[in-house]
């Protein structure tokens, strides 16, 4: 007898007239607010001023959104989106790609340490490690309850079976929910930055924690991707997702042995 869990979760939390409250949106911003908590603290254990932490969190949030748009666009559907530019602005038809997001998230970061902070780009970057793979778990989250990004057929007891998935052609088989193995990878993540951060003296020691985040995050991704059902894009011997995480494995692995062969700083 094959076992599995019929998943048929609407990706609606409620409706109001033309207002309606998304999973997805609602995750994003709870992991956002987690996130501004979190580094305002660090922020308060520094003596940093507060106006700093409005205009991170700002440079985050557009970055994050626009880094993430493009991605899906250049990445996985430039066939599509070159032929349908007005299609481009619709964001809340879905399309974000992390690898993205995370172009847009360094962009960000850079822009606010040279403008605003002054400071060298890893002493927010390495604050801000840990709220962001907290960010990334809630957002594979919000893809669980939206049906998508599922994973390849699979005869575990613990395979989901996509009602909602699109394109419905997903929606024939029991699958990897591979959303919540990159979700608990990601809360994983989260977990070891942020002891990492306030248990020892890895905040001492400038792009040691963000060189981490890149060897996890997307360690992880690689590993995923092989659970993934084909998500388009120019992949062939590996996925367009293990393509783009290889590279920033390597350069994570750089900064976090870089950054352990120096004294930690005061």
């Amino acid at each position: 007898m094959l076992l599995y869990i019929t998943w048929d979760a609407s990706p609606e939390i409620f409706s109001i007239g033309p207002l309606t409250l998304r999973w997805y949106g609602m995750m994003f911003a709870i992991g956002f607010l987690l996130g501004f908590m979190m580094v305002r603290r660090m922020f308060l254990r520094e003596g940093a001023p507060e106006a700093w932490l409005d205009y991170c969190f700002y440079f985050l949030i557009a970055g994050t959104i626009l880094g993430a748009r493009l991605g899906h666009i250049l990445f996985y559907q430039w066939d599509y989106y070159s032929q349908h530019p007005g299609d481009i602005l619709k964001i809340w038809e879905g399309g974000l790609a992390s690898h993205g997001g995370v172009i847009g998230v360094v962009t960000a970061l850079w822009l606010f340490s040279r403008y605003i902070s002054k400071k060298s780009f890893f002493w927010i970057s390495d604050k801000v490690a840990a709220p962001i793979a907290l960010v990334g778990a809630m957002i594979r989250f919000g893809n669980l309850m939206n049906s998508e990004i599922v994973g390849t057929p699979s005869d575990a007891p613990w395979a989901f079976l996509f009602v909602n998935a699109m394109p419905p052609s997903l929606a024939d088989v029991p699958r990897h929910p591979v959303q919540i193995y990159e979700s608990l990878s990601y809360l994983l993540t989260f977990a070891i930055l942020i002891t990492l951060y306030w248990k020892t003296d890895a905040r001492n020691k400038p792009g040691l924690l963000t060189g981490l985040w890149f060897v996890l995050i997307f360690g992880f991704r690689f590993l995923w991707e092989y659970f993934k059902s084909d998500q388009g894009g120019f992949g062939q011997a590996l996925t367009t997702g293990q393509w783009l995480s290889l590279p920033l494995v390597i350069l994570g692995l750089f900064l976090y042995f870089r950054a352990r062969q120096k004294a930690p700083t005061a």
